[in-house]
């Protein structure tokens, strides 16, 4: 029997999934593809799928799923902390602050050496106060932010406290710079690449992202989606 077929008995007590979600997909994407299948397959219209922690589409790595009474779980597990690896490249941002959305300024960035972004990496760690990018699934006034973003309307973005654990700068073939970032709960990976690049003087976005850990979940214990489908068609 196929480990990742799931059984009646899973989707009616619960069972959390652990999903690599691949790029170009949304987190509700995911989640809606999986609800789909189980449907499908149960002839049952009401079982509920959710996740614990949205990833952006450009990002790959750890998505935890919770089927059933398991979504009851997901507000916990969201508020565990994750570990990201990824890419910044200096010399511009992007309305987005990563590579979904094209350069709109560029910077000069060969005043930047690698001991200045290992001293500059230093500090964003700790309890520090982030901006959400424009392109944001944050609430102003119901409408959310890449809504309003999208119709070219400027709002007043209020800082939220977030902890940074670690920020290591594992390279720097620059003007690319790779990074592992364990952070807390609420923490935009991609303000940390932009705030990163102000702090440099050059302005950065990200080209990369990996979830490696949610919590107590790991990347090797996440599954292609492709593959948990074929097993549970």
């Amino acid at each position: 029997m196929n480990p990742l077929r799931l059984t009646p008995e899973d989707w009616e007590k619960g069972k959390i999934v652990v999903i690599d979600k691949p790029a170009g997909w949304t987190s509700f994407d995911v989640v809606n593809k999986i609800r789909s299948v189980l449907r499908r397959r149960s002839g049952k219209k009401n079982i509920k799928v959710g996740h614990a922690g949205t990833l952006d589409p450009m990002a790959t790595g750890v998505l935890v799923i919770g089927i059933g009474p398991a979504t009851k779980l997901l507000g916990r597990l969201q508020a565990d902390d994750k570990t990201y690896e990824g890419v910044i490249r200096l010399g511009a941002t992007t309305p987005s602050y990563d590579a979904d959305t094209p350069p709109d300024r560029t910077y000069p960035w060969e005043h930047v050496t690698p001991e200045k972004v290992r001293e500059a990496a230093r500090r964003f760690t700790g309890l520090i106060e982030q901006l959400p990018p424009p392109y944001s699934a944050v609430k102003h006034k119901g409408k959310k932010l890449y809504e309003l973003a999208r119709r070219g309307q400027e709002i007043p973005l209020k800082p939220r406290k977030v902890y940074i654990h670690s920020f290591d700068i594992l390279d720097t073939p620059l003007p690319d710079i790779v990074f592992r970032a364990h952070t807390g709960k609420g923490t935009y990976i991609r303000s940390l690449a932009h705030d990163l690049g102000r702090a440099l003087g050059s302005g950065a976005y990200l080209t990369s992202l990996r979830r490696t850990r949610s919590g107590p979940f790991t990347l090797e214990q996440a599954v292609d989606l492709n593959e948990w489908v074929k097993a549970n068609q």
